[in-house]
């Protein structure tokens, strides 16, 4: 992520208020007892959680199976291990083979697509790997992150946060998921886009009109999309980037899509993570929905840029992040799911 992306204005989606009403629910909230992690608020890195109401068999998030915050880390740590994992490296054909055997070992159908990219440092095999946890409907929700650090030739640049928080985040949905012996409405692909790092220095450094030096496996995913006539299908991205810094603290980034905001963040407050889920504007200017939100698909970015000490150096390490923030988005997303299938239904109509 590079903070010196272009601003955006806000997009600017009023939240029908019938529609506020209706998801307005109580908040189950069970004490499972995981082992402590640091970050504040130690004593919820347990929690797993439900809004109540919500018919089960609408709701892809199973009994009994919390989001494991320790479980996601060790998914980081294994990933830093690998050490830089440049789009095209070997360390990157690793971490791409680890991600495939952890999402198969959840239960869930796992293809990958291989494609090749002009950059400004020459043709770049690329491999973009989706998950499916099938519903009842084809409409599809995705979740996703990108998989790939950024190039750096005179720097040792592990990229904890940057991707390996989201990435381990997302494995642990695809645990989660995979484990539901309930039937979601909606079907849901977890994906991890190669490519999404500029090669240049700058985000818009190396960028031409048209061909920008970034978001390569996104926006082929889109264009793979376009060119199944499955655009449609896609009812909305929940895109994970630069969450899990111990000192968590999420703004809204100004692209995204405010339904989708506004459900993942008074769903953040009711299970008492309001304190992570602010309302400030988080200027990010572009990232891997920006290429879901051209095309006209609804779409979130999670994520803490600008005020991430440790962007882009090589001190992006394991001890700038935590368990518990892991659990907190983790715990966020899987409960406004529903909320967010019930949304996309109702559009449908």
């Amino acid at each position: 992520m590079v903070n010196t992306r272009r601003r955006v204005r806000p997009l600017t989606s009023p939240f029908p208020p019938a529609l506020l009403l209706s998801l307005i629910l109580p908040v189950l909230v069970l004490f499972t007892g995981c082992p402590k992690s640091e970050g504040p608020d130690n004593s919820r890195v347990g929690v797993s959680v439900r809004p109540s109401g919500e018919p089960s068999h609408t709701s892809p998030i199973p009994d009994g199976v919390a989001f494991n915050g320790e479980r996601a880390m060790d998914h980081v740590r294994k990933q830093l291990e690998f050490g830089p994992r440049i789009p095209g490296s070997s360390e990157l054909a690793k971490t791409r083979e680890y991600i495939v055997n952890q999402l198969k070992s959840s239960g869930l159908a796992v293809s990958t697509d291989e494609f090749t990219a002009s950059t400004p440092v020459g043709e770049k095999r690329m491999v973009n790997i989706t998950a499916e946890y099938p519903g009842e409907t084809k409409d599809v929700i995705i979740i996703a992150s990108h998989y790939d650090t950024k190039l750096f030739k005179d720097m040792y640049f592990v990229g904890a946060n940057d991707p390996g928080a989201s990435v381990g985040a997302l494995l642990e949905l695809g645990r989660v998921l995979g484990g539901s012996k309930a039937k979601a409405k909606l079907t849901y692909w977890l994906v991890f886009f190669d490519g999404e790092e500029a090669f240049c220095e700058g985000w818009d450094e190396c960028g031409k009109l048209g061909a920008p030096d970034n978001t390569y496996g996104s926006r082929h995913y889109v264009s793979q999309l376009k060119g199944k006539n499955e655009v449609g299908r896609v009812r909305a991205l929940i895109l994970l980037d630069m969450m899990g810094y111990k000192k968590l603290e999420l703004g809204r980034d100004t692209m995204s899509t405010r339904w989708l905001q506004d459900i993942l963040w008074q769903t953040g407050g009711e299970l008492g993570y309001g304190a992570y889920f602010v309302d400030r504007p988080e200027g990010v200017g572009g990232d891997d929905h920006e290429p879901f939100l051209q095309a006209g698909i609804d779409s979130v970015d999670l994520i803490q840029l600008n005020d991430y000490p440790y962007w882009h150096k090589a001190d992006d390490t394991l001890d700038k992040i935590s368990a518990k923030s892991l659990k907190i988005v983790g715990d966020v997303v899987l409960a406004s799911l529903p909320r967010i299938e019930q949304h996309a239904l109702q559009q449908s109509r």
